[in-house]
């Protein structure tokens, strides 16, 4: 392992976080608030602790894939490590657990907040916590290769470590470049939205913080009832269309802007995830039309909480804690799906339920009809055995991690529903669950281990399971198996 090229990294990677962390001190400056001192000392330590890393470091020549797992893994601990500090030095948290929970949510976009009073946080702070979430959403170590290019092939493997999905794809030739476009468009939807929401009735700051929040597909708020606390219709709409936008992969917007338009429509995955949307929708509309919303308001909602769960954002227009119980249940399914594969959305992916479904079809005909040969085929894609392994290896060991977890969480004493609704939300990446941990309350009552729980459920969700294994995983078992003379041997 080159840990003096991964400690380089990571300094850098530290002197782009203090960099970042320049804005809401600003903004603090500017409003005169004494978090201006905190954000300050932070900036400091994080410039001091970057410069140590990259005395004890060098640049790296290449990387091998297991150094760019562990790079990215300690990366994002690290990261979240140092976000957490301004959260705890200005007490908007009592505690350093709740203070790195706060800071690991923001940058996986997971929205789950454990700050009792959102409303009565400075300014300053919320743009913090906003500003996590959209470093997060495209990621932390995408914006490092695009604009750290010299990394060439190793900038390839960091991408692909970090990049949620199964099939990885450059828009231009290139990653540095593909990285630029992908940040391009970001930015570029980020400002659009932002220009709606304030012609719509929202403060300037609460329009960037929540077109931040909704691109990256985060959900933390600066209302205590999420965007219901602004009881504005029309933002709903606005946040509702984004929120599909940011699920949708951020290589078909580069080939719209090309004009290629029939590749992008003509998208397997994106047809199932719209079509996914509109099922989910009318199933809700039908159980919440009994309820008090009255048509349009019930549709509306529907539409919403659809968008926020399906794309792992995490807003709510309402207490969807009090809907009937196939509504919940469908929420908390749905919880499993997540956007499609290089979007910001958490969850599983619609690609992988795509691809699983595709398979176990396949696999049905053919205990009917075992002469038959048929691959299967996403759009014009043909997927290979060893892409099906990892797919479905990839969804056992997501239901496994998930399993455990509402074990560890029912030994702790929570029902059931709490257990499994924090579990999924974290894992997935959404933010508000259900019963104890529902949209209106926070997840600050909590013990600490089932905090712990669920910091560690984000990264492994952000990150998709393999990065943070294969880092975990003993050298010994990352040796490549050489074949000789019928025997098999494990070298370095």
């Amino acid at each position: 392992m080159k840990w003096r090229s991964i400690n380089y990294l990571l300094g850098s990677v530290l002197l782009y976080l203090a960099f970042a962390m320049l804005i809401p001190l600003l903004w603090a400056m500017w409003e005169k608030g004494a978090e201006r001192l905190d954000f300050s000392m932070v900036v400091v330590l994080t410039i001091c602790t970057a410069w140590l890393l990259l005395r004890a470091g060098e640049p790296p020549a290449e990387l091998r894939r297991e150094e760019s797992f562990a790079f990215v893994t300690i990366a994002w601990l690290l990261v979240s490590l140092f976000s957490a500090l301004p959260y705890y030095f200005a007490g908007s948290v009592p505690t350093m657990i709740d203070a790195y929970f706060e800071a690991m949510s923001g940058f996986t976009t997971t929205g789950a907040t454990v700050i009792a009073s959102v409303e009565q946080q400075p300014q300053s702070i919320l743009l913090w916590r906003a500003l996590t979430h959209w470093l997060g959403g495209m990621g932390i170590i995408v914006l490092f290769v695009a604009v750290f290019p010299r990394l060439g092939v190793s900038g390839a493997l960091l991408v692909q470590a970090e990049t949620p999905g199964p099939l990885t794809q450059t828009v231009t030739p290139g990653i540095a470049n593909s990285a630029k476009v992908l940040w391009l468009i970001y930015t570029a939807l980020t400002a659009a939205q932002t220009i709606i929401l304030n012609a719509v009735g929202f403060s300037f700051f609460d329009a960037l913080t929540h077109a931040f929040a909704t691109m990256a597909t985060g959900g933390f708020s600066t209302k205590n009832a999420s965007v219901a606390g602004f009881a504005n219709p029309a933002a709903e709409w606005v946040i509702a269309f984004f929120m599909l936008l940011a699920g949708v992969n951020f290589a078909l917007y580069y080939y719209l802007l090309l004009g290629r338009v029939r590749r992008v429509f003509k998208d397997e995955e994106l047809r199932f995830y719209l079509k996914l949307v509109v099922v989910a929708t009318l199933l809700l509309v039908i159980f919440l039309l009994p309820l008090d919303y009255g048509p349009q308001a019930a549709f509306r909602h529907a539409v919403f909480q659809v968008s926020s769960v399906v794309t792992t954002t995490g807003f709510a227009s309402t207490d969807f804690d009090r809907w009937p119980e196939f509504a919940r249940l469908l929420l908390l399914l749905l919880m499993f799906v997540g956007g499609c594969g290089g979007s910001t959305a958490g969850g599983l992916k619609q690609i992988r339920i795509l691809v699983v479904g595709k398979y176990l079809l396949r696999e049905l005909r053919k205990a009917v009809r075992p002469w038959e040969i048929t691959p299967v085929r996403v759009g014009e894609q043909v997927i290979s055995r060893q892409l099906i392994n990892r797919i479905v290896a990839f969804v056992c060991l997501y239901l496994f991690i998930f399993i455990c977890a509402v074990l560890y969480l029912t030994s702790l004493g929570y029902d059931l529903t709490t257990a499994c609704s924090a579990a999924a939300s974290a894992q997935g990446n959404i933010g508000p669950g259900l019963a104890a941990v529902g949209p209106m309350h926070t997840y600050a009552p909590l013990a600490p281990g089932a905090k712990v729980c669920l910091t560690l459920l984000m990264l492994i969700g952000r990150l998709e399971i393999f990065t943070v294994f294969s880092f975990l995983l003993p050298a010994s078992s990352r040796r490549k198996p050489v074949w000789r003379k019928g025997k098999r041997h494990n070298f370095l």
